[in-house]
């Protein structure tokens, strides 16, 4: 039977986090998080849940369902700002990694340019993930919509994407980040992989409608196939937490990913970038930063 969120086992505080769909970047970051802070921390236990993903968790979190959760960065956002919705009450523990956006295609495929996608095929992500929300704002960014110009699809579980490029019944995939599970599918299949983001001028004009977004790049040899580092725009994802969550919990939490940095790393690369540092340069607004966390930050010299 589940753990209620902020329940207790074997003398342990349990966590409960929440992640997304099997397939997709979430429940890999997840498991590396879990198995650092038990390695880190003894007094917790983290108990992972996966959900439908980053527009899930928001509301999950509100309702105390979880302890904490993974929310991807423009989700973050309307969740902050109260775009679509009322503004959510919620804190941040720990940013989680900077994911630039972009798509990727099979190598042998004739699509060089975002405009070469129009009217394909085009698999945005699961239907509850952050990484669609991403799509909407950069492709809104620059003039198009992934319902008019693209035949979007949507999935289930993340996981299923790779298959539909791979297959060609995709033209391509949408995602983001380093160490995305989709993206090195793609890029390990037989025909290779190329990948695909706005050029200058369109990173430009992302940038001026949507300020929020940061310019970012995908460092060369992150993936097979990806020969150059490639200019891109995105955010910074964020493990929330539940707005009651106590100011102990979330510093014993931020004590462990602080103590855990660089074990992290080396279970899984992309989370080098989940540092205590990172967390107060990418919070919007430092009152958004988790209080017990704030502690911990100022305890040892990151934060005044």
């Amino acid at each position: 039977m589940p753990t209620t969120p902020g329940g207790s086992a074997d003398g342990k505080t349990v966590v409960v986090l929440g992640t997304a769909t099997p397939g997709g970047g979430f429940p890999v970051y997840g498991a590396a998080v879990a198995d650092t802070i038990h390695e880190t921390e003894p007094t917790l236990a983290i108990e992972q849940r996966n959900t439908k993903g980053s527009t899930e968790n928001v509301p999950l979190l509100e309702a105390g369902q979880l302890d904490i959760a993974l929310v991807q960065g423009e989700v973050a956002h309307e969740a902050f700002n109260g775009i679509g919705r009322p503004p959510a009450n919620l804190k941040i523990v720990a940013a989680m990694y900077s994911t630039p956006g972009m798509f990727v295609v099979r190598a042998d495929s004739p699509y060089r340019r975002l405009e070469d996608l129009r009217a394909k095929p085009v698999v945005f992500g699961a239907r509850g993930s952050g990484l669609v929300i991403l799509a909407k704002y950069v492709l809104d960014g620059l003039g198009l919509d992934q319902e008019r110009d693209f035949q979007a699809v949507y999935l289930d579980r993340a996981g299923d994407g790779p298959a539909m490029v791979l297959d060609d019944r995709a033209a391509a995939l949408w995602g983001g980040g380093q160490g995305w599970p989709g993206f090195g599918a793609v890029a390990k299949g037989p025909a290779g992989a190329r990948f695909i983001a706005p050029d200058a001028n369109g990173i430009a004009k992302i940038l001026a409608r949507h300020p929020f977004l940061k310019p970012m790049t995908v460092p060369a040899g992150a993936y097979p196939g990806l020969a150059a580092p490639l200019a891109s725009v995105g955010s910074w994802s964020f493990i929330l937490a539940r707005p009651d969550l106590a100011d102990d919990v979330t510093y014993r939490l931020a004590h462990a990913l602080h103590r855990g940095e660089a074990a992290l790393a080396r279970r899984l690369p992309q989370a080098q970038e989940t540092t205590v540092a990172n967390t107060l340069a990418s919070a919007p607004r430092a009152d958004l930063i988790h209080p017990g966390v704030l502690r911990y930050l100022r305890e040892v010299g990151i934060a005044r």
